[in-house]
């Protein structure tokens, strides 16, 4: 069977957010927000938007899956259909949920379409500023129909970027803070997909993470390579999005120069 084109997913990523989603925005009841560990919210919004879009996304490709990041805080069970080899949806609700329940303007609904281990598909939609970039493996990328495209190389000391040291072990952070006056302040917005996006339109040249969950980083990264950027782990090794969630780091930049370049200066 063939895959769904991304304008199909995206018209139900928008439709599903302009009904379970804008709603609740800035207008969240008491009993409306829980944590799913300490510093981890999650709200009525995330709940149902994840319900309607498995329901959705299955109908629109019979015979799928689905990993969504509420199911697997549910049964960490989940995690074992990134393994299979039939179409997998993998989904992330509301990426930004401290800003969403906080009433920031910064978050986004991310969905990824996998099969055999591959990203064949993207959809990444911002209902607030209605904003939505697609992508398609060997096909590029769009962002509101226009063309994606990572920023142009530069000298890391005129690199802007993203920088993740909140997570794994600490050797690296702490090279990092060594290093980071030889390139611009870093820039944290809380939200994977409105990175990605400022990935995609060059208005962030790079970016560190070393939490790579699928449902945050499975589409992104797939947008990240149709707009023309360059990624790996800081080992030299692959994007897979069957790997372990915790990395040493894993960096997006404009290029293979430009990515030895950062690694140089930040690690060194």
């Amino acid at each position: 069977m063939p895959l769904p084109s991304p304008e199909a997913v995206a018209a139900i990523v928008a439709e599903v957010a302009a009904q379970e989603i804008m709603p609740r925005y800035q207008n969240l009841g008491a009993g409306d927000v829980s944590d799913k560990n300490p510093g981890d919210p999650v709200t009525i919004a995330d709940l149902e938007t994840e319900k309607a879009l498995t329901r959705r996304l299955k109908d629109l490709l019979p015979g799928s899956h689905v990993v969504g990041e509420e199911a697997v805080a549910a049964d960490p069970a989940v995690m074992d259909l990134l393994q299979r080899d039939e179409p997998l949806w993998i989904v992330d609700p509301v990426d930004g949920t401290t800003n969403f329940a906080a009433g920031l303007p910064i978050f986004a609904t991310i969905v990824g379409l996998a099969q055999g281990g591959a990203i064949r598909l993207a959809c990444i939609h911002d209902p607030v500023h209605e904003r939505t970039a697609l992508a398609s493996a060997g096909d590029g990328a769009t962002i509101n129909g226009k063309p994606a495209r990572v920023a142009a190389p530069t000298e890391p000391k005129h690199m802007y970027g993203t920088v993740k040291l909140r997570f794994g072990e600490r050797s690296l952070p702490l090279k990092i803070v060594e290093n980071c006056q030889k390139v611009p302040p870093f820039m944290d917005l809380r939200c994977a997909a409105h990175e990605y996006m400022a990935l995609g339109t060059g208005a962030l040249h790079y970016a560190l993470y070393r939490k790579l969950m699928p449902w945050d980083h499975a589409a992104g990264h797939l947008l990240h390579t149709e707009a023309g950027g360059y990624s790996a782990h800081l080992d030299g090794s692959a994007y897979d999005v069957t790997g372990p969630d915790h990395c040493h780091g894993f960096l997006y930049a404009p290029d293979a120069e430009s990515w030895q370049a950062l690694v140089e200066t930040l690690t060194a």
